[in-house]
């Protein structure tokens, strides 16, 4: 005899009104498309000049220019979104790692606070996906990732 777990059915279908699921496909969509979007404008730097979201530390302490970080920057990000849209499990603690890094970054950078912590509005929302995710995006064999 089948007995609903957690509120998912028996027959590991989630009906499309839950709004848990519709939750964990919007996180998981946004958390897809948004990074590979921002990974890939690294390259371009049409939305905004990148290179001066660099904490001028953080460029003293790297190698190369402003814009060849932004440029590993972007490649991280574009990553990241894959890896959501792959595991999001594991991506949504991914992209919250790297959103913590941005902020701290931010912090130490006069005038963006606000983008800090509109930054971490994102960090928690990515952690949302993850636990989500632990439900609804379950691993090969059933496991959760």
């Amino acid at each position: 005899m089948a007995t609903e777990v957690s509120g998912v059915p028996p027959t590991g279908r989630v009906p499309r009104s839950d709004p848990a699921h519709q939750a964990f496909l919007l996180l998981r969509t946004v958390f897809t498309v948004a990074p590979v979007l921002f990974g890939l404008d690294k390259f371009a730097n049409l939305l905004v000049d990148w290179p001066r979201y660099l904490a001028p530390w953080l460029d003293g302490v790297l190698p190369g220019t402003a814009q060849q970080a932004m440029y590993a920057v972007g490649v991280v990000e574009v990553v990241a979104g894959v890896v959501v849209a792959v595991a999001p499990r594991f991506g949504g603690l991914l992209v919250a790692a790297w959103l913590a890094g941005i902020i701290v970054t931010l912090l130490t950078l006069p005038g963006y606070f606000d983008v800090a912590l509109r930054d971490f509005g994102l960090l928690v929302a990515a952690l949302a996906l993850a636990r989500l995710a632990a439900r609804y995006a379950p691993a090969r064999g059933g496991r959760a990732e």
